[in-house]
């Protein structure tokens, strides 16, 4: 019935596809979180000032090319490697169930993976091992994206500051058959945006793999209210500014929690499986409890921020091979 109504005006159908905006990377100066006045004149930030506009303006914003496709392609073989690993142990155990899954698995066809840190991911849990020839391919992600310079940082930056929490960070695996999703906002709405998600395709999404549709402008308290009342919400949808979240490998989305969204189901026929690297930075202005567990190993809850990330990654990028153990496998708090 949404899909009707969200589909039924004519500009709405077929759904729009949402776009990356056109941006000028002329650096300026500015006071915002990670102002050009900050960081001197790098057209990054520049652009990275502007992106963090068109999110609180619209609720999210698609970032293009944001991972280059060999180490998406990596980490895909990665996450698929772990979910592989995952279906393994909690077969052999289902209590273990929790030290991989997060808040997407008990959907159909659908898996929230939380990730490891750790070179060899799962393969790492029981402390066994790791030749010296696996690849630590989610720190090279994380490098590409928010080490000094990567094509997020900034931008969160902006939004966040560099205390910003580092609150989810998972691979969501949708495979042919999977439901849509109903309309939803991540979590309970509040008037500070208190979280700021990334998907981030590891393949090409196409319209037959369930991308997730976005409801532009619905994180307002405005919007909030007519979702809450089931006398305006069909009119809402009717009326929405839905857009279709096809991306190319390496380009992502980051939205606010708050933006109503939904992912569309994958078709058995004719879908592929869909992975979309997962992660999030809590806004340090909101204390209380966001009423929302985010998709993250419980060892990593409040282990890290992204100035503490960034450090981090340096050190990785300055040829530290084990930057990351100190936060161990995520499955200890």
């Amino acid at each position: 019935m949404e899909e009707t109504l969200l589909t039924s005006k004519p500009k709405n159908n077929p759904l729009k596809e949402l776009l990356a905006p056109k941006l000028k990377s002329t650096p300026k100066s500015g006071t915002g979180f990670g102002s050009s006045s900050k960081h001197g004149n790098n057209p990054k930030v520049a652009l990275a000032e502007q992106q963090a506009k068109v999110v609180k303006r619209d609720g999210v914003c698609r970032i293009d090319r944001a991972l280059q496709g060999d180490t998406a392609d990596r980490l895909l073989a990665h996450v698929l490697e772990q979910q592989g690993l995952a279906l393994k142990k909690t077969q052999a155990d289902a209590g273990t169930s929790k030290n991989f899954y997060g808040v997407e698995n008990q959907r159909k066809a659908r898996c929230d993976l939380q990730l490891s840190l750790l070179r060899g991911g799962f393969a790492a849990d029981d402390n066994e091992p790791i030749s010296d020839e696996v690849d630590h391919v989610l720190a090279d992600a994380l490098q590409e994206l928010l080490g000094e310079g990567g094509t997020l940082r900034y931008l969160y930056e902006e939004l966040v500051t560099l205390r910003g929490e580092f609150y989810e960070m998972a691979a969501v695996v949708t495979n042919p058959g999977s439901n849509r999703q109903q309309v939803h906002p991540d979590l309970p709405y509040r008037e500070t945006p208190p979280l700021y998600v990334i998907f981030l395709a590891l393949q090409d999404v196409t319209i037959d793999m369930g991308p997730t549709s976005f409801l532009l402008k619905t994180h307002t308290a405005k919007e909030n209210r007519k979702f809450n009342d089931y006398a305006q919400k069909d009119d809402q949808l009717v009326n929405a500014d839905c857009r279709l979240s096809t991306l190319k490998k390496g380009d992502a989305v980051l939205f606010d929690a708050r933006i109503l969204h939904c992912g569309n189901a994958n078709d058995a026929e004719k879908g592929q499986t869909r992975a979309l690297f997962n992660f999030s930075f809590r806004n340090p202005e909101v204390v209380a409890d966001l009423g929302y567990a985010g998709s993250i190993r419980p060892g990593y809850v409040r282990a890290m921020n992204l100035g503490d990330l960034g450090a981090t990654l340096k050190a990785y990028g300055d040829g530290d091979g084990q930057a990351f153990d100190k936060y161990g496998d995520g499955l200890r708090k």
